[in-house]
Order: C-alpha cells, then structure tokens, then sequence
C-alpha cells in the first residue's frame, strides 16, 4: 500500500490548486479535476446504492465497478498511468449481457424511479452520462485511453439495465406515457 495520509488538511491547495499523481499542480478547476472529481461522484453514489437491499449477484458486481472506478479516478489523477484494460470493458459488457438477456424487450421509454434502489441506480447512470461527457471533453484536450472511455460509456448502459433489474424486483418500471398522454 502506498503512502498513509496521517494528517487530512495540507494546506496546499489554499491557493485554489491540487497535485496530480505526477506531482503536477493544476486549479481545482481543471478539466482534469473536474472529470476525476465526478467519477468519484459517481463511486459515491454507488455506494449510495448499495445501502439498499440489493439481490446479491448484483451487490458483488457493484462493488466490482465500484473498485475499478477508483481505479479509474487513479488513471486520471496520474496522466500517463494506465489502470482500466479492455479485459475490464469486456467484464462489464458480460455482465450487462447477462442482466439483459433476463429482461423483456424494451418498447416504451422507461422513466427514472419505480422504487428506492432503482430511482438510485437511475441517478448513478445520470452521473454517469455526465461523467462520459466530461471525458470526452478532456480527450480534445489531453491524452485519456480510450478503454477509459468505452468503460465509462459501457457502465451508463450497464447501470440503466440494473435499473431495469431493480425496479422490475419490486413495484416494476414507470414507463414514460408519450407527449399529450393524460392531459384534458
């Protein structure tokens, strides 16, 4: 394991900057930052998430993308590190493969809700969506792995289909009734 933080407040960054894995100093206003900022957004609320009861196959994989997700905000801190593989974009597509393949086609738009734990899944994969387009905006900037990418966009799939899982479990999904539906 690496360095222990025995002391939280450094007093570096009073001047509105942050140190990168590379030693680095850039503003707390970075694109960087602001990017790896949110996928730890992102890994909060996952975390969120698993305080509910979730179905024990789905808490292991979240814990799983919870991990990898620190790594990925590792990744980012430290330009030119390299910490998410294709292996894991492959891992994530299996598993969203498996959770699909048990749901019914979809026909109608799914609205965000239907009950405690998927209402949470649903604000994990709006986060993630947002997280996406930071990446994308800080690869017209600077150098980010692609796999960093296709993980990130893998996972706000992936996260809309345990939505799925999750609302369908209890209460089932709110389906979106169509412009002008239920008005006079």
């Amino acid at each position: 394991m690496g360095h222990r933080l025995s002391k939280i407040y450094t007093r570096t960054g009073d001047d509105g900057t942050t140190g990168l894995g590379d030693g680095s100093r850039v503003g707390k206003d970075s694109l960087r930052v602001e990017t790896y900022g949110t996928v730890d957004e992102l890994n909060s609320q996952l975390g969120f998430l698993l305080a509910y009861d979730i179905p024990p196959g789905l808490r292991e994989t979240f814990s799983e993308i919870q991990h990898l997700l620190f790594d990925l905000g590792g990744e980012l801190c430290m330009p030119g590190h390299v910490f998410i593989r294709p292996a894991q974009v492959e891992w994530l597509e299996q598993e969203l493969d498996k959770l699909n393949d048990k749901l019914p086609m979809l026909k109608e738009f799914i609205l965000p809700g239907g009950n405690l734990p998927a209402a949470a899944c649903h604000i994990s994969r709006t986060v993630c969506r947002r997280t996406e387009r930071l990446l994308v905006a800080l690869t017209r900037e600077e150098h980010v792995e692609p796999t960093a990418l296709a993980f990130i966009n893998r996972l706000s799939d992936f996260l809309f289909v345990a939505a799925r899982v999750l609302a369908r479990a209890d209460g089932g999904e709110v389906l979106w009734r169509g412009a002008g539906a239920g008005s006079d």
